[in-house]
């Protein structure tokens, strides 16, 4: 589910349309409903789910919580979507402390965004720079990945083996969808 999840942010991020063959994102709810409040379009089809994104998005305000609640594995994804949403927009993290370490990163990107204790503030902005950044967990890896394709410019991003231990290949699948992503290999 968080793999489909980053799926379709990458698609909303990048104002992209997506088709998740055989996938009916009912242990997705809280994130299908923030995507539709950012203004993507959602539909259950006979093949899957398909997502539609706008040009550009809009912010929302998020709290993660316990399941069925919006999940915090799918916090950082959308604190780099809400980074070039048009608006304001505000993420409480309940469940685990010092999950914001991906917040640091991203405004490396030009993402602007503040965090104070528990919640961060995130103030969207049209582009976003592409930049040398590091992954320092799993889901903070793909949020990076996120905002690098929704970047003007390469990013690099090292610490890519935290991002390997969630998903399997997500360069292979992201290049599928139309991004230019590669891994360097030392």
């Amino acid at each position: 589910r968080i793999e489909a999840g980053t799926l379709l942010c990458a698609a909303a991020i990048t104002g992209g349309d997506i088709l998740l063959s055989g996938y009916d994102g009912g242990c997705l709810a809280a994130l299908l409903h923030k995507l539709g409040d950012c203004g993507c379009s959602l539909s259950q089809t006979a093949q899957g789910l398909r997502l539609s994104a706008p040009k550009r998005l809009k912010g929302v305000d998020i709290r993660t919580q316990p399941y069925p609640g919006f999940p915090t594995d799918m916090q950082p994804q959308m604190m780099a979507l809400l980074s070039v949403a048009d608006g304001s927009s505000l993420i409480t993290e309940s469940i685990f402390e010092n999950r914001f370490r991906h917040a640091g990163e991203l405004a490396r990107m030009g993402a602007d965004i503040k965090v104070v204790g528990e919640v961060a503030r995130i103030i969207g902005k049209p582009n976003l720079m592409g930049a040398m950044v590091e992954a320092a967990d799993l889901r903070a890896g793909a949020a990076l990945v996120l905002a690098a394709m929704a970047a003007e410019g390469e990013s690099l991003i090292s610490g890519i083996e935290y991002i390997d231990r969630g998903y399997q290949s997500l360069e292979k699948s992201l290049s599928s969808l139309g991004a230019e992503i590669y891994r360097i290999e030392d």
